[in-house]
């Protein structure tokens, strides 16, 4: 066994066990991410609205999956990637902000 399968195997049990405490804890994870988007929002005067609104939605069809027991590794969510366009000029690639 090559160490990739090793970690394959490693990666598919991590995902196993996310899957298992996002249906657990479906009701606590909406409402963190909700507020965290809502703190997002906030704090950059709702710039990008729409962008924390896509990954919520991408968080909560995670969560949603996992409740029903669907989810795979293969089917995991990837959260959008924000373009020049939801940015407004201001991203520049390789900086850091804080909030």
């Amino acid at each position: 066994m090559s160490v990739f399968d090793e970690l394959k195997g490693k990666a598919d049990q991590l995902v196993e066990k996310a899957t298992d405490l996002a249906a657990n804890n479906a009701d606590k994870i909406r409402g963190a991410v909700g507020s965290a988007g809502d703190f997002v929002d906030e704090k950059t005067g709702g710039k990008f609205t729409d962008t924390v609104n896509k990954v919520q939605g991408a968080a909560n069809d995670f969560v949603d999956k996992a409740e029903s027991g669907k989810t795979g590794a293969a089917e995991t969510p990837e959260a959008p990637k924000p373009t020049a366009e939801d940015t407004d000029g201001d991203f520049k690639q390789g900086s850091s902000s804080t909030f």
